[in-house]
């Protein structure tokens, strides 16, 4: 998704494959469109294909079908399509890597705090920061913290000063972290939030940082001077789960 309707655009957010979007308007070969998080942005025809009228508003994650995993497909084609994460398949049958249905990915990924904790440190371990991406193939910071709860069935909204306005605030901040807890930033003189991590334990963490170059894991009792700039920014935490 694009921030304007030509290809040298920046990066807003993405859609992923088989997920559906509502077309708002047309420009040329563009399509100004909202997903399902009501995030808008401009898309090439060339990556959409017409959806019946009830999928625009469904969120995707919560489909029935055939979720990737990371995993590679053969379209009607015989062509070879590489998926990731959070990807849903059509009548494409995976050749390799894994998907699930929405029933087993119930069981295996629980709305539980350890269990998202454990595919935030896992799922995207090595993911590059990309702004906009919201996959392992490259994340920024809340939109790998968006794709992890949404795997968990967990719906959360795109940008960090968005998910800011979610869950229960943790009235000690710091002092009162529990895994899978929400830390928001700011380096903004007016102090809208501009990054978000998710806490491990009560001193650890994990996010997608630019200055790390992705995902990456800070203490919080072993301050460096990474750790101590973004300490300064810190504003407040959110409980997303486990209220």
């Amino acid at each position: 998704m694009l921030r304007e309707p030509r290809a040298s655009a920046t990066q807003e957010s993405q859609i992923l494959y088989g997920h559906a979007a509502e077309v708002l308007e047309n420009e040329g070969a563009w399509q100004k469109v909202r997903s399902a998080d009501g995030y808008e942005g401009w898309v090439h025809e060339g990556y959409t294909s017409p959806a019946t009228p009830s999928l625009p508003g469904e969120w995707g994650w919560a489909a029935a079908g055939e979720l990737s995993l990371g995993c590679s497909v053969r379209n009607a084609a015989g062509a070879t399509i590489d998926l990731p994460l959070g990807a849903l398949l059509g009548d494409e049958r995976p050749v390799s890597g894994r998907c699930m249905n929405l029933s087993t990915r119930q069981e295996v990924f629980p709305a539980d705090a350890d269990a998202i904790v454990s595919s935030a440190l896992g799922l995207f371990q090595g993911t590059y920061y990309q702004w906009g991406g919201i996959t392992p193939w490259g994340a920024d910071c809340s939109g790998m913290v968006q794709s992890v709860f949404a795997l968990h069935g967990v719906r959360l909204l795109r940008d960090s000063s968005q998910q800011a306005t979610q869950g229960v605030h943790v009235q000690e901040g710091l002092d009162e972290l529990r895994p899978a807890d929400l830390l928001f930033f700011s380096d903004r003189e007016d102090g809208s939030i501009t990054h978000v991590a998710l806490a491990i334990s009560s001193s650890r963490i994990v996010h997608i940082a630019l200055s790390r170059g992705g995902h990456r894991t800070e203490s919080l009792s072993r301050i460096d001077d990474y750790v101590s700039v973004l300490l300064t920014r810190f504003r407040f935490a959110r409980r997303i789960v486990g209220n």
